[in-house]
């Protein structure tokens, strides 16, 4: 666990080393089957597998870039064609939350099994099953890993957490839970995964009225709790940016006046919190459907 977290060079040897990975999964999935996920051992390796999975996307060999990353589908002779691992271009983006991954080994092997949704689930199982808040964290901060770059594998993952293995109703969970890194953790996630315009309107429904509820009356004292703030503001910017529904959900939740508050934080104007909540106001007032209804 110690070793995972010694930087790129590292992860790179760990993530080489032959039957490691599989070694860690498969001590997992046996806690998880016996009923025993709060164990110090699965704590352990789930941080290890978290670890492991920050900055994948960017660290991966050329190999796996190659054969995860598929052709770009009719990318016009205007666009400069990506690289493996992708451009900030907002197009380019958009290109990619669209572009296929490959179908899914059946048997994952070593560094394989880090973005497979077999691995996914079992962060989503920790999650929901263990009452251990390191193993909590970790596995919303693997998932966090996953879903944080530009590129067709985090938008895959984003889809397999969202769709495929119903992993909203555990994270809101998470949301609510007294223990700051998780709930800091969980709110990280939503943010990456609101990202994915395909699922927004999924989000919005499940988790943005448990966002709106956990947004402070002002700007909070703590860093770890400003930094979650801002992190709620942002994740509701993306539900609401270009959805007037979702913008008009926020507001059924009451949450106007708490954005408000927090933009006009008195002690500290340029606050990373009153900047995100002024982002995110710029962005409500945008939808001019709503005017009316936030002046009332």
């Amino acid at each position: 666990r110690n070793m995972s977290s010694a930087g790129p060079e590292g992860r790179k040897k760990m993530r080489e080393c032959e039957g490691l990975i599989d070694s860690l999964v498969y001590y997992i999935q046996g806690a998880i089957a016996d009923h025993e996920p709060n164990d110090k051992a699965t704590e352990n390796c789930v941080c290890i597998l978290h670890n492991l999975s920050y900055q994948l996307e960017l660290e991966l060999p050329e190999s796996y870039a190659q054969s995860i990353y598929m052709q770009r589908r009719n990318i016009s002779s205007n666009d400069k064609t990506p690289g493996c691992f992708g451009t900030r271009s907002r197009k380019v983006k958009e290109k990619q939350q669209d572009t296929p991954l490959p179908e899914e080994k059946s048997n994952p092997k070593g560094v394989e099994s880090l973005w497979h949704s077999t691995l996914i689930r079992i962060y989503l199982s920790l999650i929901a099953k263990s009452t251990r808040n390191y193993t909590q964290e970790a596995s919303l901060g693997a998932l966090q890993n996953l879903t944080a770059g530009t590129g067709p594998m985090p938008f895959a993952v984003a889809r397999t957490v969202v769709q495929k293995a119903n992993g909203l109703p555990s994270i809101r969970a998470m949301l609510h839970v007294s223990h700051p890194a998780v709930k800091k953790t969980a709110v990280s996630l939503l943010r990456n995964l609101s990202r994915n315009t395909s699922l927004q309107n999924d989000i919005a429904r499940e988790v943005l009225p448990d966002l709106v509820s956990i947004l402070p009356e002002c700007v909070p004292g703590s860093d770890i709790a400003c930094e979650t703030t801002v992190s709620i503001c942002y994740t509701l910017f993306n539900l609401t940016q270009s959805s007037s529904h979702n913008a008009r959900l926020l507001l059924s939740a009451h949450g106007l006046p708490k954005v408000i508050a927090i933009s006009m934080n008195d002690s500290n104007m340029f606050s990373k919190a009153s900047r995100a909540a002024s982002v995110l106001l710029y962005s409500l007032w945008s939808h001019t459907d709503l005017h009316s209804a936030y002046k009332k």
